[in-house]
């Protein structure tokens, strides 16, 4: 408030002189003019009859002549003061208008609004850096767990889209340059409610900017950083950074995992979806020759993942030299039919559209299927704004980069333990990942399942925990259970089970027992987390699962079932 109370006053200092001088003449003016009382004796207007007749004079109010009728002098003199505090008024509330509707000034203003709203936070936020595809989605999805955010960006209009987005939380934002640290700190980089930073633009170097400041001025803050080149996660990596992303590489495994067990990648696409997106069906890309549209980075990235399984790959780059494209490779776009022909389109089996451009990618896409009908294609998606366009193109498989590093950072921040479940789950063979999937489908409609995790403590399962300590046994079966009806399971799969001494299980049957401080990760239908967290919670519905018997709850109906069971007895 400070800096846009200077601001005004400076802005406003020739209006604001120009009003005290009217007014000051004005009042001067009156006192000096000879008047005349209500006995016909000389009279003089003294200061403060003065200038509280011009107050309400050049405010345009209205006057009477006070305390006595004027004498034409005073009228005189009364005429020409309007007109000179009128006009000073109007100067002044014009060059007022003027600033309020000022960049600069409105700037200034949003700056304080801003500092002031993160100052009143009184839960826990992450500070993201980029409101690109994958800083939307992980705002989107982050408020929809309930997490709050505060965004940096560089662009405004991104900034004012993000405030008409419909959002269970309320996200302030700041245009501001990511690289000075005084923004960052504006946004609660070094606030204690800040529980993470996340660099989320498209230049590593102002990324690895953002994780430096990050670690120097707050470092026990995680750091979460976007890299898209080698060099760059280096660079990021070797002060601290806690985790880097890079999206080519990602999927490159990912695409790679295709080949080598179908299953898994399902298990991949179903686990790692997007909240609400269609259910991803099940696709085995052919293991023969594929064709590669541009080596850069994600070109690179594909081409050094698909020759360890051993396939061949032709590579069409219209710079060979400057991306040091390996030999054989085809000079061209790929939109042109002639470079495809020479690369072998027609009897090829798979082609990856990987450049930066979405519209040059659809036309190689394009291009090709007129060539060769039976082609299996990828095609990067730069743009979430083209997703209209690349749904209608027939594309096997859309890559976007953006969606691929929020929905990872969105599983690494709000379900932890769906890391490790893949990191282990990644070792098993194609029989586990086909059982795995067949129990999966059989809870799912047409979304992917949601994945959840719920730990045995006395804060998120409190029922659990009381038998436990009781020494009565609960089970993974108990907590599968429809709290509704004990003989009716809830659509979900256990998946994951991790207990206090760091021991890890995959799938753990029903028959499993809980201990206090195991999690649990559970993949199913949005509905059976609400009716398992009700179960952990309320020990009527635990002990109703676990022993088939309705038991009345509440002092009151205890009381009625004892004293009843003591009269059968008797």
């Amino acid at each position: 408030m400070h800096n846009i109370l200077y601001l005004l006053l400076r802005r406003m200092r020739v209006p604001l002189i120009l009003v005290i001088l009217a007014y000051a003449i004005s009042i001067l003016g009156l006192v000096l003019m000879p008047g005349m009382d209500d006995q016909g004796n000389p009279w003089n207007m003294s200061f403060f009859h003065a200038f509280y007749f011009v107050s309400f004079m050049g405010s345009t109010i209205g006057f009477g002549e006070i305390p006595y009728p004027f004498s034409d002098p005073q009228r005189i003199w009364t005429t020409v003061a309007m007109y000179i505090t009128v006009i000073s008024w109007l100067y002044a509330i014009g060059t007022l208008f003027s600033i309020v509707q000022d960049k600069a000034f409105r700037r200034v203003v949003a700056y304080a609004n801003f500092t002031r709203e993160v100052r009143r936070i009184r839960e826990p936020f992450y500070l993201i850096c980029g409101i690109g595809g994958a800083g939307l989605l992980l705002i989107r999805e982050l408020a929809e767990h309930g997490i709050r955010s505060v965004v940096v960006d560089r662009d405004e209009t991104k900034i004012h889209a993000l405030q008409l987005e419909d959002l269970r939380l309320h996200i302030p934002g700041l245009t501001a340059d990511f690289t000075d640290s005084s923004a960052l700190v504006a946004a609660g980089l070094c606030n204690r409610q800040c529980i993470g930073v996340i660099a989320l633009t498209g230049n590593d170097h102002i990324n690895l900017t953002v994780a430096i400041i990050s670690k120097l001025l707050a470092p026990g803050l995680p750091v979460i950083c976007r890299a898209e080149s080698h060099d760059a996660q280096a660079n990021i990596a070797s002060f601290g950074t806690d985790y880097i992303i890079n999206p080519f590489d990602t999927f490159a495994e990912r695409f790679a995992m295709m080949f080598r067990s179908p299953s898994m990648y399902l298990v991949y696409e179903w686990m790692t979806s997007i909240h609400e997106a269609p259910l991803t069906e099940f696709a085995s890309p052919p293991k023969g020759t594929w064709v590669v549209c541009g080596y850069g980075r994600f070109g690179k990235a594909i081409q050094k993942s698909l020759s360890f399984k051993g396939i061949k790959t032709v590579i069409i780059e219209l710079d060979p030299e400057g991306t040091h494209a390996p030999e054989g490779t085809i000079k061209g776009r790929g939109t042109e039919a002639i470079t495809l022909h020479e690369a072998g389109i027609e009897h090829a089996d798979g082609l990856i559209a990987g450049t930066n451009d979405d519209a040059n990618n659809l036309s190689i896409i394009m291009t090709a299927q007129k060539l060769n009908k039976n082609l299996f294609t990828v095609g990067r998606q730069n743009l979430s704004s083209n997703d209209a366009i690349f749904a209608a193109a027939n594309i096997n498989i859309t890559v976007q980069p953006g969606r691929l590093i929020g929905k990872q950072i969105i599983d690494m921040l709000t379900t932890p333990l769906l890391t490790e479940f893949l990191r282990m789950a990644i070792l098993q063979n194609e029989s586990w990942a086909n059982v795995l999937v067949s129990r999966v489908v059989g809870v799912l409609t047409d979304r992917p399942p949601e994945s959840w995790a719920i730990t045995i403590s006395t804060k998120q399962s409190p029922a659990v925990t009381q038998l436990l300590k009781r020494g009565e046994a609960v089970t993974v079966k108990d907590l599968l259970t429809d709290p509704r009806d004990s003989a009716t399971p809830l659509p979900c799969v256990p998946l994951y089970l991790r207990h206090q001494d760091h021991q890890e299980l995959l799938l753990p049957t029903d028959e499993t027992p809980l201990q206090v401080g195991d999690q649990l990760l559970i993949c199913g239908d949005e509905s059976a987390e609400k009716h398992m967290r009700w179960t952990a919670r309320n020990a009527h519905a635990l002990i109703y699962i676990c022993t088939g018997n309705d038991r009345p709850s509440g002092s009151l109906w205890g009381w009625l079932s004892a004293y009843r069971a003591n009269r059968a007895d008797n």
